[in-house]
């Protein structure tokens, strides 16, 4: 999945495939996970936000089913 590079203390990338609802996210430590059934509008939202780490605490972790894939 193609990422795009993002200014951040905690996330380096984040990619979406809209044909599966999947958002990607590689952190700053290397590891990369994937949350699934994310909607658009949720992608759309955390690529403008102002802190992409906030955004992530606030509508990702917990909300989505998720596999670390590195």
């Amino acid at each position: 999945m193609k990422r795009k590079n993002v200014q951040s203390s905690m996330i380096a990338s984040i990619g979406y495939d809209a044909s599966s609802a999947t958002l990607e996210i590689e952190f700053n430590s290397g590891a990369i996970w994937q949350y699934f059934d994310v909607p658009k509008k949720i992608y759309n939202s955390m690529i403008k936000a102002d802190s992409h780490g906030r955004f992530f605490r606030a509508s990702i972790k917990g909300e989505y089913d998720e596999s670390r894939i590195r």
